[in-house]
């Protein structure tokens, strides 16, 4: 096989090497000199990048509190960059720089054909990395979101996982938990309760308050900073409403549920104790009932 014979991008090829290889007289030295320009840059650059950049990266998400499910793809990305880096190099050294151009020219389209096909797609991946940085919660955090609630099982780029309380697996589009609200009740490791009781108007208001506050302080589930706290916020058409205000740390679903069924158990009882009533609606008829014509009635249904 003589040089002639060979592709013209490999016969303007082989760089440095091929020249060195040329001076040296050894056959196919243009060749030759290419595939070990390409290789021997390819493999230093790929692994002395790969080494430094994985480094500064990884210990800048550690710097950053990134959990190690987040740290998986954002490393499988830093090879990704490293890889095209030493490709680069690669056939710059091999004499190659057109086929380069070529790839990138390809790349991109083909980047931009995708783009449109898989615009829901990118718009969660970027979404996802929003998710990694504001942080607005986190795994085993408790979220509400457009009618729903669960505590999250895992955090992916495109996806999150939510588990409901009633054991169902929701796996939520990224996009759809960055463009609406979120509620995180236990951003702040505590959650706020607000208990409403209703007495009667004729119940002494004190007295129940009193009672209402002495069931929280009681309660090893509800935290004395801060402290419970008891306002009468209603009038309502049966009763008087005195709303509770109590804390507790660092609660999972179900210790809210808990702690809540607890708390108000006590205080019911209590209230049954102390004479105070738990009002329900009632209705009062007045008025008179006429019945005549009725006598009619009844005569023409026999």
């Amino acid at each position: 096989m003589s040089l002639a014979a060979l592709p013209l991008q490999l016969q303007g090829g082989g760089g440095a090497i091929g020249r060195f290889l040329a001076e040296a007289n050894i056959p196919y030295a243009q060749l030759l000199g290419s595939v070990l320009g390409f290789f021997v840059t390819f493999l230093a650059v790929y692994i002395v990048g790969k080494a430094i950049l994985s480094s500064v990266v990884s210990r800048y998400l550690d710097r950053r509190g990134a959990d190690e499910h987040a740290k998986k793809p954002l490393m499988k990305l830093v090879t990704v960059v490293v890889a095209f880096i030493a490709l680069a190099a690669g056939f710059r050294m091999a004499g190659f720089p057109n086929i380069l151009q070529s790839l990138a020219t390809i790349a991109a389209a083909g980047t931009l054909a995708i783009g449109f096909a898989m615009q829901d797609t990118i718009s969660n991946f970027v979404a996802g990395i929003f998710i990694f940085t504001d942080r607005p919660f986190r795994i085993n955090d408790w979220i509400e979101w457009d009618g729903h609630s669960g505590i999250v099982e895992d955090i992916s780029f495109r996806v999150t996982r939510v588990r409901t309380f009633d054991n169902e697996l929701l796996t939520v589009p990224n996009s759809q938990l960055t463009d609406g609200v979120i509620k995180n009740p236990v951003a702040k490791d505590k959650l706020r309760l607000q208990v409403p009781f209703g007495i009667g108007y004729d119940d002494d208001i004190q007295q129940a308050t009193d009672i209402i506050l002495e069931e929280a302080q009681a309660h090893d589930g509800i935290m004395d900073d801060p402290e419970p706290s008891v306002r009468l916020t209603e009038l309502g058409d049966s009763a008087v409403v005195l709303k509770s205000r109590i804390w507790i740390a660092n609660p999972s679903r179900a210790d809210f549920v808990k702690t809540r069924g607890e708390y108000v158990t006590t205080v019911k009882k209590r209230f049954d104790e102390e004479g105070i009533d738990f009002p329900y609606p009632n209705r009062t008829l007045s008025g008179e009932l006429s019945v005549a014509g009725m006598d009619r009635v009844a005569q023409s249904n026999d």
